[in-house]
């Protein structure tokens, strides 16, 4: 070899070690072939990951490859399945639920899963100083645990809570490792996360991405997860795409293989292009909807809140913005979420008509022929509350076009987060807000519509309503509850307690040699566990 030539191999050489050098330990350049590594898009950075602090739907999406729950809902049957226990039972008042652990799992930072650690993030939750906004709630009426031997565990209630399978099947109750919540103050853990599911927690970079890779050695998956195979994910990197225009752009481009909340105009078009198959998914739990302050003028009045119900025009705002992906929502729940009451179909459907003449009933009128009714001097005026997700500041700027044509004048307040919308909400200076959640079992209508509940926007108190929300929150017998919530929803809107838009559909979209990707019940969590590659490449 020429001396030359030498120098140059050196320098190649030295390039190439300077730049591994400079690459994060964790890097995705590394540990993975672009085969086997999948791009995931996501849509919004909350701000903060922790599920045991945090509540965003968002976070769960990468955090439901992470941690295991005590108890799964099958995707397909809902039925509940074996997860990190392997079975349980109620007493009969309702009030013990015991637990019996798997004795085959390991979190991954090697500490031992037992009853312990289960009791040990209960613990965590309740705590104040953790500062819930999800999880606790989730717990209902939680009196605390009991660890009975080294894989049994009880969770004792104040009172019989039906919905508590469902709530420690979700995401936001995963069972973390108590040496790693032991090793991190409450603010650092959700960089560090350890959990005992399929895929172990890397890194976070805010703003810029999360990877996961590949736990070999996990076994113990409910029922429905796969063994993994030759093309299965072996590493996961999301991705934030927060401006909407950019993610079919990502996707068609190659840049991501998995994109959720594509822009309905965006789907449409994607519904020619043989490289990206579409994967719409049904959310249960509220539609995307408007609170309306019952404490507030105008909006106090029972006559002015069924009259913004009659005068909006659900099928043009559907037609518009959400290209009929999403059907009309008629009432507090979505049409798939238990115990939906489908007597509120077509429920203050359209009708200009009626809308005018609830309004004159309680004296507004035009006095001035601004186009804007008043009362005493005072005009129409109604403000709303409007976050940026979900298309709702498009909804909003259609209503306010619409209520218009009432003598309604919207003032629409953009807020750009949850603290932010939070805060509007505090200051009681709003008459609407939009604001959803989204779930399977409908016991989270208890904290919007309860007297006492945590998020009772609209400050609306019956006693009625709040009988039949705690019956039907305790209540074992399904029949029971379908009683008791379809009362419930007929309560809601009988008050006009709220705008329902539409039925919230996630609007997925992926490369089309991602297979087998599916999503657990609750709509938008992929279990990325099962999905493969179809062929090489990226």
């Amino acid at each position: 070899m020429s001396i030359q030539k030498a120098v140059k191999t050196l320098l190649v050489v030295f390039a190439v070690t300077a730049l591994n050098a400079c690459l994060p330990e964790n890097s995705a350049f590394r540990g993975a072939s672009s085969q086997n590594r999948l791009i995931y898009g996501l849509t919004l950075e909350p701000s903060g990951f922790d599920p045991h602090i945090h509540r965003s739907s968002e976070l769960g999406i990468p955090l439901r490859q992470v941690y295991d729950t005590l108890v799964y809902r099958d995707p397909n049957t809902k039925a509940f399945v074996p997860g990190l226990a392997t079975e349980w039972s109620v007493s009969g008042d309702g009030l013990v639920y015991t637990f019996k652990l798997r004795e085959d799992v390991t979190f991954h930072d090697g500490t031992a899963f037992n009853a312990q650690a289960v009791a040990a993030n209960l613990d965590r939750i309740v705590d104040p100083a953790t500062g819930s906004q999800r999880a606790v709630f989730m717990l209902g009426p939680y009196a605390g645990c009991e660890v009975v031997d080294d894989y049994t565990i009880r969770i004792v209630l104040e009172r019989p809570y039906a919905a508590l399978l469902d709530t420690l099947s979700q995401v936001y109750l995963g069972i973390a490792s108590p040496s790693a919540l032991n090793a991190y103050s409450t603010a650092r853990y959700q960089f560090h996360q350890v959990g005992t599911g399929p895929f172990t927690f890397v890194e976070l970079i805010p703003g810029q991405r999360i990877l996961l890779r590949r736990n070999n050695a996990y076994t113990w998956g409910p029922p429905f997860y796969k063994p993994a195979g030759d093309n299965s994910i072996e590493e996961i990197e999301f991705r934030f795409y927060t401006d909407p225009s950019t993610r079919v752009l990502a996707l068609e481009s190659g840049e991501v293989h998995v994109m959720g909340e594509i822009l309905p105009t965006d789907a449409r078009l994607l519904a020619g292009n043989s490289a990206i198959q579409l994967l719409p998914v049904n959310v249960p739990g509220q539609p995307t909807q408007f609170l309306i302050n019952t404490t507030r003028f105008p909006t106090d009045n029972r006559a002015v809140r069924q009259a913004l119900l009659f005068g909006t025009n659900r099928n043009a705002i559907i037609d518009a913005i959400f290209q009929r992906f999403s059907p009309v929502a008629w009432g507090p729940l979505a049409a798939n979420t238990l115990y939906y009451n489908p007597a509120l179909n077509g429920a203050y459907s359209y009708d200009i008509a009626q809308a005018q003449a609830l309004l004159a009933s309680v004296g507004f009128a035009d006095s001035n022929a601004d186009g804007i009714l008043d009362i005493n001097g005072v005009d129409l005026e109604v403000n709303v509350v409007v976050p940026p997700w979900g298309l709702i500041p498009q909804i909003a700027e259609l209503l306010q076009d619409q209520w218009r044509i009432i003598g309604v004048r919207a003032v629409l307040t953009p807020v750009p987060t949850f603290p932010a919308l939070q805060q509007v909400v505090q200051s009681g200076a709003y008459n609407l807000v939009a604001f959803d959640t989204a779930g399977l079992d409908p016991v989270f209508l208890n904290d919007f519509f309860l007297s006492t509940g945590s998020l009772n926007w609209t400050g609306f108190t019956s006693q009625e309503l709040d009988t039949v929300l705690t019956q039907a929150a305790s209540a074992a017998d399904e029949s029971t509850r379908q009683v008791l919530y379809n009362r419930a929803q007929q309560i809601i809107m009988e008050e006009a307690l709220l705008l329902p838009i539409r039925d919230y559909v996630n609007l997925n979209a992926s490369r089309a040699q991602v297979q087998q990707l599916a999503f657990d019940p609750y709509g938008w969590f992929p279990l990325l566990n099962n999905a493969v590659f179809s062929g090489t490449g990226s």
